[in-house]
């Protein structure tokens, strides 16, 4: 990754939009009956000025390339959204032709496959995948890493075959926070911290323990990651509105800036929350 430079911009680096009439978000259900609503930026907008969050980045909730254009196109009339984090098949023959086309758009700044989801757990394995996955690696664009803890054992190896790559893990991986798990997602995560192109966002972590969450129960997943990734491999990531299952977006934000103050001082907490999103999604050269 590059270096992070001082930056006094804040920036939420994963959040997403979505209105539900566009049909597209195939896993919603009743599961998480609260978000079966439109979230838009006129939704967040007022949460950004109370936490301080200047900008963010908004990222896919859908695996279909309208979706790319709707968070396209919301990014090109939204002040505060300084880029997005798209789809697009990385299993097609096509994927060099459709990114070509996407990665005009100065918009974009990376892709994002729902691996989580995926019925093969070493989808990211295909060896279409990892030819389009080097593909990606020659462009400006990053790579964000949705998974589960049992998928970072092929992520390291697809990693291993793709070195260049710039890319980021959502959500710390989803570790199982709620049940008090933290094996083997602990080797997971270092695994991929030893790639130096591997970032990591410290979001997600409320709704994985659950709404009685506490600090001290998400604090042994921050420790780790701070421990393996360093402040300047580190972005804050609200992951609005999914985590208002579980918090409000000023407690997710406080809880982070809680945590990760136990481990850096003010120009690390900057990077984490500002800095490290601007330098790895590139958001200065638009």
């Amino acid at each position: 990754m590059d270096e992070a430079r001082p930056s006094r911009i804040t920036i939420d680096s994963h959040q997403h939009f979505w209105l539900t009439s566009r049909g597209d978000y195939t896993w919603m259900g009743e599961h998480v009956a609260p978000l079966l609503r439109d979230f838009m930026p006129d939704d967040l907008a007022p949460l950004l000025r109370r936490t301080g969050i200047e900008r963010t980045v908004v990222v896919q909730a859908a695996e279909t390339e309208a979706e790319t254009d709707f968070l396209l196109d919301i990014a090109a009339r939204t002040p505060f959204v300084a880029g997005v984090v798209g789809w697009l098949d990385f299993d097609s023959d096509t994927f060099g032709e459709r990114l070509a086309r996407y990665e005009a758009n100065p918009w974009l700044v990376g892709l994002r496959p729902m691996l989580q989801d995926h019925p093969d757990d070493r989808f990211i394995l295909r060896p279409r995948v990892l030819d389009n996955l080097a593909g990606l690696a020659e462009t400006r664009l990053a790579f964000d890493i949705l998974v589960f803890p049992r998928h970072l054992p092929h992520v390291a190896e697809a990693l291993g075959e793709v070195p260049s790559l710039r890319a980021v893990v959502d959500h710390l991986a989803k570790p199982a926070i709620a049940a008090g798990e933290i094996d083997p997602w602990r080797e997971g995560m270092a695994a991929l911290a030893r790639f130096p192109n591997v970032s990591c966002k410290v979001s997600g972590m409320v709704t994985e323990a659950g709404a009685d969450w506490s600090l001290d129960d998400l604090a042994p997943y921050v420790d780790h990651v701070v421990a393996c990734f360093g402040e300047d491999r580190l972005l804050f990531g609200s992951d609005w509105p999914v985590a208002t299952l579980a918090a409000s977006y000023g407690e997710v934000a406080h809880a982070a800036r809680a945590l990760l103050g136990r481990h850096l001082g003010p120009e690390g907490l900057r990077k984490v929350f500002g800095g490290n999103a601007e330098t790895f999604y590139r958001l200065d050269r638009r």
